[in-house]
């Protein structure tokens, strides 16, 4: 936890490695994730660099993963990207193995698919032969009507189109069929889209002279290459004379149909039917056998797969790392640079010295702590609870370095605000049990990986919702609200003086605070139930629901300012709790937090019971109208035995805290000019002219590296600055955070408007839909049946518009509380996130890329 108060310390660290063992080192580095390294060759291009063949070879292998990924996946074999334990990068003298192997693999693979495609091909040629012999014998077999063989010519022209019908002698030719010339055909297959613009364009190059006969196929052919289904017509051209027959094919070949040989005789035709139905069942036990191989092939690549990509992934960043190291000019070590926290040196350490050990070199790999000026980047370690509230305030801006975290306060404060907006026990138990749901299954949401963005962010913030409706249940037992029906519990603490005839005649009576009949006792917790009977139980519940949002969010703000002591105590910088820190809380508690405690007052002190009618409820001074007063110096009338004041000596008081916070205002804005100023001065009349001696620079230094790393406040040089500079950006600082702090005590009056808005729309909705919309009156037991029906309709509109939209927008305007009104007290977040070399997040990068 003490990690999330502050980001850990941090050290600068030289690595030196030799070129044996760098390789291992980095891997071990790699699995522990605790250095971010430092690119030393920024000056010299990628591509010159020492190990980018490496990582060719790594994108080659990459490249190979990725086709063997594709042919599997195109196979529809299953794999189990679910490893219980990932792999470790490969030994440097097993890498060229991985390779050799996934070369062996891939061209196992080419080789399949090839033979495949092959095979394919074959069986759809003769697919296809088949079905124009078969499609075509209708055609011979229409025209041989007679014993006699003769030939017959007939056209006839139409309007727009002209149809040739020829009748074909298939055994002998008459005399005037050999007069006239034997007609031929060509066949084949065509796609059917093509078929109409096919046709046209052989009636337009023959002149009507062509007859064409089609057939379409019913069962769609598969395409060797992609798989996808083809649906083709079988055709037979018939003409005359061979200058046609040139231009016919020409046409078939500008289409794309393929043409098959087909025999005159009909005998001839059968037979070679015969003898392709039995090639197609011989091809067809072959295709089944290679695929049968293929499968086993791709089950067996499917199980390595996975690992073979980490591998080689977890390779490739090993060497893109090793990119960034240096190469000391004897050519006998690698220098690297890197930030590391203070605390995983001895990992680091470790690291080296396991590297160093597994690659046998007698010579040990050593880190070397530099110490410098320079920014570190931030590091906050989380676990699975915190992180999500961490993500929260890196999402508004990474912390500066040893700056106050704020996520630590934002685990109470932030569910907090948001069910103060959201108080419904009802509402919150289901985003408890949504939220206990995400948790309890956690482990199978891990390992499965949704490729949906809206669960992933839900599942991210799974205890950050949690708490949430927690904290909702709770504030709905203040605010007595299940569902926008009140429980009555402990009984009412109201004393009802009518008897029951009176009750039961009058649909408007008052009850009355006052009375002495009966000793009455504030509700044990929360709000008394009567209440939501209540003709007024807006206007109570808006000034109850009001002032508790000004108090919380003045004691919200009042803290973010302590915070701000915090990091001046951390950073060293003492005089800023006197030009900064202190009038900027004097300003906050002597107008804003008295406004608090006059709320308080009003409390405790006005009773409607109270003998003394000074202190009565209906001489109560409004809170609001006495802080106005109390800024402008205006006076209110009150009525005749009332003051305009809760207590004796309250004008004066308010005189005196209105004085002291706009004394405040000039010591913000010149406080921190002319202190600088004065150290300015200080700083020239104290410089040292003279060189000094050897011996003291000696010093000096030795001095500097007996300190240690640097953990206060990342050194910003001022002395560039001129006076008129620092004093624009103070009057900047001082009016935005004296007009800030009026703006922000007004946006916490966001809490009691949300709230309110929610209360009331839940309480619409369960009157319109259930009482009114759905007829579930009282004594009416018929159309309560029908309310088991519909109530399917309340619990719709009640989880997506009251727990989802409404949830949302409260996040919302809980998450623009802390960013702005909470944080800008005292909140940088200009530092550089801590991104340490890890496999695991390299690997979770990649896979949501891809």
């Amino acid at each position: 936890m003490g990690a999330m108060f502050r980001s850990e310390k941090m050290a600068l660290c030289q690595l030196f490695i030799q070129p044996e063992a760098a390789y291992l080192s980095v891997s071990e580095l790699g699995e522990t994730g605790t250095v971010q390294f430092r690119d030393l060759n920024g000056d010299v291009n990628y591509f010159q660099r020492k190990f980018v063949n490496e990582v060719r070879r790594c994108d080659e292998m990459e490249r190979k993963l990725r086709y063997i990924e594709a042919e599997v996946r195109k196979d529809g074999v299953p794999i189990d990207d679910n490893l219980t334990e990932l792999p470790r990068a490969p030994n440097p003298r097993t890498i060229i193995d991985l390779e050799a192997h996934l070369e062996k693999t891939e061209n196992d693979i080419l080789e399949l698919s090839q033979n495949a495609v092959n095979l394919k091909s074959n069986y759809l040629e003769l697919t296809e032969l088949r079905h124009v012999l078969e499609k075509t014998q209708v055609f011979f077999m229409e025209v041989a009507k007679n014993q006699d063989s003769y030939f017959l010519l007939y056209q006839q022209e139409e309007a727009n189109d002209s149809i040739t019908r020829t009748l074909i002698n298939e055994e002998a030719q008459t005399p005037s069929a050999t007069k006239r010339g034997r007609l031929e055909f060509v066949a084949g297959v065509i796609n059917r889209e093509r078929v109409p613009a096919f046709e046209r364009m052989l009636w337009r190059i023959s002149r009507g002279n062509v007859f064409l006969r089609q057939a379409e196929l019913e069962k769609p052919l598969e395409d060797p290459s992609t798989g996808n289904k083809m649906y083709k017509t079988a055709f037979v051209a018939f003409f005359q004379g061979e200058q046609l027959k040139s231009r016919i094919k020409k046409v078939c070949s500008g289409f794309h149909a393929s043409l098959y040989p087909c025999p005159h005789s009909q005998g001839d035709r059968a037979e070679m039917v015969n003898g392709v139905r039995t090639r197609l069942e011989d091809l067809n036990l072959v295709l089944n056998q290679t695929q049968d191989h293929r499968q086993r092939v791709l089950h067996y690549v499917a199980k390595e797969l996975p690992n073979w990509t980490i591998m080689v992934r977890k390779m490739k960043a090993i060497y893109h790392t090793m990119n960034l190291f240096n190469m000391d000019v004897t050519k006998k070590c690698l220098i690297g640079e890197c930030w590391v926290p203070v605390q995983d040196l001895i990992i680091v350490r470790n690291c080296l010295t396991e590297g160093s050990h597994l690659c046998g070199s007698s010579i040990p790999s050593f880190l070397n702590v530099i110490y410098t000026d320079e920014n570190p980047p931030t590091f906050n370690r989380t676990n699975k609870f915190t992180r999500g509230f961490q993500n929260l305030i890196d999402a508004y801006g990474v912390a500066s370095y040893r700056e106050a975290n704020p996520a630590l306060y934002t685990i109470i404060t932030f569910p907090f605000l948001f069910s103060i907006m959201f108080g419904d026990s009802g509402h919150g138990l289901i985003m408890t049990l949504f939220a206990m749901y995400m948790i309890a299954s956690e482990k199978k949401f891990l390992t499965r990986k949704s490729t949906s963005e809206i669960w992933n962010i839900f599942f991210a913030g799974r205890y950050i919702i949690l708490l949430m409706g927690l904290f909702s249940i709770y504030t709905g037992i203040i605010y007595n609200d299940v569902f926008s029906k009140p429980l009555n519990i402990f009984g009412s603490s109201w004393y009802i003086s009518y008897n029951e005839s009176t009750i039961l005649s009058n649909t408007f009576l008052q009850l009355n605070p006052s009375t002495t009949d009966y000793k009455q006792t504030p509700y044990i917790m929360g709000v008394d139930p009567v209440w939501m009977l209540a003709e007024n139980k807006i206007i109570f519940l808006n000034s109850y629901k009001m002032k508790l949002s000004i108090i919380f969010g003045v004691v919200h703000m009042i803290f973010g300012v302590f915070m701000n002591f915090v990091n001046i105590i951390s950073f060293k910088r003492y005089s800023s709790i006197f030009l900064e820190f202190l009038p900027q809380l004097f300003f906050l508690i002597l107008l804003f937090f008295y406004l608090v405690v006059l709320m308080f007052v009003k409390w405790v002190m006005y009773d409607a019971s109270s003998p003394n009618k000074a202190y009565s409820s209906t001489c109560a001074p409004s809170v609001l109208i006495t802080f106005i007063n109390m800024i402008l110096s205006g006076h209110t009338d009150m009525p005749t035995g009332c003051s305009a004041f809760m207590f004796p000596g309250q004008e004066l008081l308010q005189r005196v805290f209105f004085g002291l916070a706009v004394l405040c205002v000039p010591v913000m804005l010149f406080g921190k000019p002319i202190y600088f100023v004065i150290s300015k001065k200080k700083a020239k009349a104290g410089k040292v002219l003279s060189n000094g001696t050897t011996s003291q620079d000696i010093e000096l230094q030795s001095e500097g590296l007996q300190g240690g790393p640097s953990t206060s406040e990342p050194t910003n040089s001022h002395e560039n600055e001129t006076f008129a500079e620092v004093m624009i950006h103070q009057a900047i600082h001082t009016i935005e955070y004296v007009l800030s702090t009026i703006s922000h005590t007004a946006s916490y009056l966001r809490l009691w408007a949300l709230s309110l808005a929610h209360g009331q729309l839940s309480e619409v909705l369960w009157s319109i839909v259930l009482r009114k919309g759905l007829g579930a009156n009282e004594n009416n037991y018929i159309q309560s049946v029908f309310l088991f029906v519909v109530f399917a309709a309340w619990a719709f509109f009640t989880v997506s518009i009251l727990v989802m939209m409404e949830g949302l927008s409260a996040f919302l305007h809980t998450l623009r509380l802390h960013w702005v009104e909470f944080m800008s007290k005292f909140y940088a977040g200009e530092g550089q996130p801590f991104q340490p070399f890890c496999f695991k997040t390299i690997l979770d990068a990649e896979d949501s890329d891809d």
